[in-house]
């Protein structure tokens, strides 16, 4: 089971990526989709939060109102302790058994956090994908319709580019030009493909 780690800070176009690689091949894992598929109506974390912060965090149909949810945690660091300490358990069990049950020759896990929350172990290979801070900021806000102030301070949370950077074993930047983004996915491509035989 070999698997590539790939991160990247808000609006470095990790999804994009990630797909790219998917469709040559690779499996493929989110983080996010886990994140939201353990706190599904019916899940022992949808309950847990619904014991926490009461009724008024789910939306009408029973899901979880995830705006709301934010709101009560971005700026209580105990509450959003509690959250992470719930979270990050169901998340790291499911990304492990979904890695496991894939039949590709690698894996593709995308952990958007993975430098945050020290995941690394968790891949044989972290890949970054690198953009200019300036370009991170302009995309948020476009993406998110967020102002300058709103995109910063989720920027700030993350770790920094240089933090990200340091912990790379590959980066693939994707500032401008897709197709330059698309040429560096097929080149990692093969080097993932040979890694895998050599450890298979």
């Amino acid at each position: 089971m070999f698997i590539v780690g790939l991160t990247g800070g808000i609006g470095s176009g990790k999804s994009t990526v990630a797909s790219a690689f998917h469709s040559l091949g690779a499996g493929l894992v989110d983080a996010d989709i886990i994140a939201r598929d353990v706190v599904a109506p019916g899940t022992l974390g949808l309950a847990r939060i619904q014991d926490q912060f009461g009724d008024g965090i789910l939306n009408d149909d029973g899901t979880l109102n995830r705006s709301k949810l934010r709101t009560e945690v971005f700026e209580d660091e105990g509450k959003r302790q509690w959250l992470n300490d719930l979270l990050h358990p169901l998340i790291r069990e499911q990304m492990i058994h979904q890695c496991r049950q894939q039949t590709t020759p690698y894996t593709v896990l995308v952990i958007p956090l993975l430098v945050e929350n020290r995941l690394q172990s968790l891949a044989n290979r972290i890949l970054v994908v690198d953009v200019a801070e300036s370009i991170q900021l302009q995309r948020t806000m476009s993406r998110d319709n967020v102002s300058a102030q709103e995109a910063q301070a989720i920027m700030r949370r993350q770790a920094s580019r240089w933090q990200r950077l340091h912990a790379a074993d590959d980066i693939i930047s994707n500032e401008n030009i897709w197709a330059k983004t698309e040429k560096s996915v097929l080149q990692l491509h093969q080097h993932y493909l040979e890694f895998a035989k050599q450890t298979s």
